[in-house]
């Protein structure tokens, strides 16, 4: 079963999510914070992290350049509400593979889910 790591604050988001995959056929594991995500990669080894970018104790964009720093490939999505022009630019970056603007397309989520898995099995 392939393993999600959702790190997300919103409850309302999180849960959402995280039903929604599991009946997608995901594991889900659930991080709140920052420092919670690279935990939990760590611990954890997901095929896949769905990451906010605005988050309590560290941000999004020191989680993707921490695990990046430390040569960490897990694909990264960036989840976030700045859709900005721009922003999806600063996203990958920081050392995301893709970035997602909130509010959640679901479907066009899973498909970006499915495009990065694809890549990263095949690299």
């Amino acid at each position: 079963m392939t393993k999600l790591l959702l790190v997300e604050d919103h409850e309302e988001l999180w849960d959402f999510l995280s039903r929604r995959l599991r009946k997608r056929g995901f594991e889900v594991i659930l991080a709140h914070d920052g420092r919670q995500a690279l935990d939990a990669v760590t611990a954890q080894a997901p095929d896949l992290v769905l990451l906010d970018m605005d988050l309590p104790v560290m941000d999004g964009w020191t989680v993707a350049r921490t695990l990046r720093e430390a040569s960490d490939r897990t694909p990264l999505i960036a989840l976030t509400a700045h859709a900005m022009s721009g922003d999806r630019e600063k996203a990958l970056a920081a050392g995301c593979d893709d970035y997602h603007p909130k509010p959640v397309d679901f479907a066009r989520l899973t498909a970006q889910i499915g495009e990065l898995l694809a890549r990263s099995s095949s690299a």
